[in-house]
């Protein structure tokens, strides 16, 4: 089982610090270990199932709490013995996957889980109701986030915090986004995780223990 201590730090980074580091180059990953006082943590999405662990632990030594994109992931299978793995061996604070039945096992291993989801039309809006109503994820990523009205449809039907990313090239975007309801922004960019949300309106987050 994944130690609970990841689970408090992450939530406690996620509302002070509204910024995650959603790294597809390893290039990046200095820059991300650098900036880690004021990330809530990383989102890796690159790597191989042989750096993995040196990875993660890198992050977890400048007390960042790391998500692996598991399906971006080279050589991570992700059954039941797969996760097993990952969350004895690898430890990160947690997932993220676009799968049902993954958030579903994860959960059970003791991994934070964040649940992807795409909108391009109403019907995205639907599966993440339907997707919710089968299992809970502990966190949901929205994206695109150049949809921030969309923000706040979502949040009609759940509690849940509420991450978005993807297409936002500005730090006017990533605001609309905080303002919008967003509990905090994913971003591949190095020159957003520079800059300071904290000021934004925050929404209330769910209370973890």
């Amino acid at each position: 089982m994944a130690s609970s201590i990841p689970h408090d730090l992450f939530f406690r980074g996620l509302h002070e610090h509204r910024m995650i580091a959603s790294i597809k180059e390893p290039k990046h990953i200095e820059t991300a270990l650098s900036l880690s006082g004021q990330l809530s943590g990383v989102f890796l999405l690159t790597g191989h199932i042989g750096v993995l662990k040196g990875y993660v632990d890198v992050f977890k030594e400048h007390g960042l709490p790391v998500f692996l994109h598991l399906e971006k992931i080279g050589g991570l299978n992700t059954d039941i013995y797969g996760l097993e793995y990952l969350a004895k061996v690898i430890k990160p604070a947690g997932i993220i996957s676009t799968k049902t039945s993954v958030v579903k096992t994860a959960k059970k291993m003791g991994l934070i889980t964040i649940q992807r989801f795409f909108l391009v039309d109403t019907e995205g809006l639907d599966n993440i109701a339907k997707s919710l109503n089968q299992i809970e994820p502990d966190v949901i990523e929205i994206m695109p986030a150049r949809i921030p009205e969309v923000i706040g449809m979502v949040k009609s039907f759940t509690s849940l915090p509420v991450i978005t990313g993807g297409l936002l090239f500005d730090e006017d975007q990533a605001r609309a986004c905080l303002r919008s309801g967003a509990a905090a922004i994913s971003s591949s960019k190095p020159e957003l995780w520079k800059r300071s949300y904290v000021y934004e309106e925050k929404p209330k987050l769910r209370k973890f223990i």
